[in-house]
């Protein structure tokens, strides 16, 4: 089952670098690019990066440790298939950014929410949107 969690509104994600935001203890990378908000798993598949610190160039973010470069919209990496970042749903609502969480793959026991600074509190896992 997946819910929505607020993180961050829509003016707080810069358009040219990534912004890195806590999600049931996940660490995501969030993405603007011509306007639209794409969300990866921090974590560079290679050798765990951060990818939100790597340098977005359009709509491909390179991971500051060895250079791999991502598509921010789709996770894979330019020329190579199967090789891909973890992509995240993302849902924008009045301005405010949410991204799609499992249940099942929660990172905190009892699905509990711990979002950036200046969100909500922990609520335990519910199906919806999550403010």
């Amino acid at each position: 089952m997946t819910r929505f969690v607020r993180v961050v509104t829509a003016a707080e994600i810069p358009s040219d670098r990534g912004r890195l935001v806590f999600a049931d203890g996940r660490a995501i990378a969030l993405f603007k690019v011509d306007g639209a908000i794409h969300a990866l798993d921090d974590s560079c598949p290679h050798a765990g990066s951060s990818l939100a610190a790597g340098k977005l160039e359009g709509a491909f973010v390179q991971c500051r440790a060895h250079g791999l470069r991502f598509d921010v919209r789709t996770g894979r990496m330019r020329g190579v298939d199967g090789f891909c970042a973890k992509t995240i749903p993302v849902q924008v609502v009045d301005g405010e950014v949410a991204v799609g969480l499992d249940c099942e793959d929660s990172a905190v026991p009892g699905g509990d929410v711990a979002a950036v600074a200046g969100a909500a509190g922990p609520q335990a896992c519910a199906p919806g949107y999550i403010t």
